[in-house]
Order: structure tokens, then C-alpha cells, then sequence
């Protein structure tokens, strides 16, 4: 029987917005899984059941550099002064990875899941996340892989002067309750990067969907096919 993921497109935000959600429902679920652990109780324990929710959030954010929490701050190669100057906003976070950017016309994806009602393995997780972008990739004619060592999605990985990255991930994980998640550049301006060594990776590129592919690509259209292949991916459906 499939499971059922409460979706929601926010839009465009600013991140601290949308990370503050996250925590909320995050939280959410902790409490409930923590009280449903502590009842024997048959109807205590099917209401607490009930209150345990997996969600998927979209949103493109306003221009944001976020710096995981095993990053280096050396790896940013922009002053605060410069920074501020662009209307960049920083934020160190609680996700694993290094430096990232997020910005207008860069899909990100943030799945809040309970694990322990999939499969309690974050490496199996990660790669689940990593097969829904190369499902997408491959919708559009391009191959996308996998990198050794390296969360993401990413093109020519066995060239190394050709590897580049298109899709960046950092996730946290509490009582086996996932958040944070993806960064798929779309039409993104990848000018951004160059102010950044991104995931902390200093020989490897970054790229789009719109620089593979030569042209643009509607938004509405890639979320669609991360949506489907999410469902696929993760054996749900999305509410």
C-alpha cells in the first residue's frame, strides 16, 4: 500500500522562512513518534500515529549561500561587505555538506520523511533522492550519475575536467525524521558559484538543465516530472 506525501509548491521564499517550516514539521513529528513510543495504549497510539505526517515542500529561493554544518567558511570567497552589496543573504545551517547557493529558476526539494516507515538507512535515502533527479535528467535526454564519496547528481563524472554538478544535496535527520534535501539548477544563473567553492569540491564545475540542454526549461514542467518520479522513486503519492 502506497504512502501518502502532503505537497506543496511555496513558491519563491526567503530561506529562513522556509526553514523555520521545516523545523516546525519536523518537530512535529519527533513529539509524536516520541509520545507514540511511550503509550501502550491502542487508540493513544493510533491518534499519535495519525500526527506523524511525511511532506514534500518546492521553492525556489531568493539568492542565499548556506554553509552545512561540517563546512568551511573559507570556501566562501565572497566578503560580508560584497555579499550584502548583492543582496545575498548566509546562513550557517544544520544540514550536512559544505557551501551551496540557492536562487530563482533552482528547484529545491524538501522532503520530510519518516524513514522509519521507508527504510532506516540514510545512504539508501540519499540515493533514492539522487535516482529521482536522474529520472528527471533522463526525461530530458541527459545522463545524469553519481560521483564516489560525493552526494548529488553530476555529468561526465569519469572525465575529470568535464565533471560537473547540476544537483546538490545536504539533509538532516532527526529520530529517523529527514529534512533539508535538494538543489536542482533548472535556468539557474550559475554566476552565483563563482563566488563560492561549491560543496566545498574545488576541481569540479557546476551546471543547469538550461546549459545542457542550450534553452530554458519551464518550471512548471521539471516539477511535474520530480514530482511523478518521486512517486516512483519512493513508491507514493503525492496529496
Amino acid at each position: 500500500m502506497k504512502q501518502e506525501v502532503f505537497f506543496k509548491d511555496l513558491g519563491i521564499r526567503h530561506y529562513k522562512e522556509v526553514w523555520d517550516l521545516q523545523e516546525i514539521l519536523l518537530k512535529q513529528n519527533v513529539e509524536a513518534k516520541g509520545l507514540l513510543a511511550n503509550t501502550t495504549n491502542q487508540s493513544e497510539r493510533e491518534y499519535y500515529n495519525d500526527q506523524i505526517n511525511n511532506h514534500l515542500l518546492f521553492v525556489e529561493h531568493y539568492p542565499v549561500y548556506t554553509l552545512g554544518k561540517s563546512g568551511k567558511e573559507e570556501h566562501v570567497l565572497i566578503s560580508d561587505k560584497e555579499r550584502n552589496e548583492k543582496g545575498i543573504e548566509f546562513f550557517h545551517i544544520n544540514r550536512g555538506g559544505d557551501i551551496t547557493f540557492h536562487g530563482p529558476e533552482q528547484l529545491v526539494g524538501y522532503p520530510i520523511l519518516d524513514l522509519d516507515r521507508f527504510k532506516t538507512d540514510l545512504g539508501w535515502y540519499l540515493r533514492c533522492l539522487e535516482e529521482v533527479i536522474i529520472l528527471t535528467m533522463e526525461d530530458y535526454g541527459l545522463d545524469g550519475d553519481r560521483s564516489p564519496g560525493e552526494t548529488g547528481v553530476w555529468m561526465d563524472v569519469g572525465i575529470p575536467s568535464k565533471a560537473r554538478k547540476i544537483c546538490a544535496m545536504g539533509i538532516r535527520c532527526s529520530r529517523w525524521i529527514t529534512m533539508h534535501g535538494f538543489a536542482f539548477n533548472v535556468n539557474t544563473d550559475l554566476k552565483y558559484f563563482e563566488n563560492i567553492i561549491p560543496c566545498g569540491i574545488a576541481n569540479k564545475k557546476v551546471t543547469s538543465l538550461q546549459k545542457e540542454l542550450g534553452t530554458s526549461v519551464p518550471m512548471y514542467d521539471v516539477k511535474e516530472r520530480i514530482k511523478r518520479n518521486f512517486e516512483i522513486v519512493f513508491n507514493v503519492y503525492l496529496v
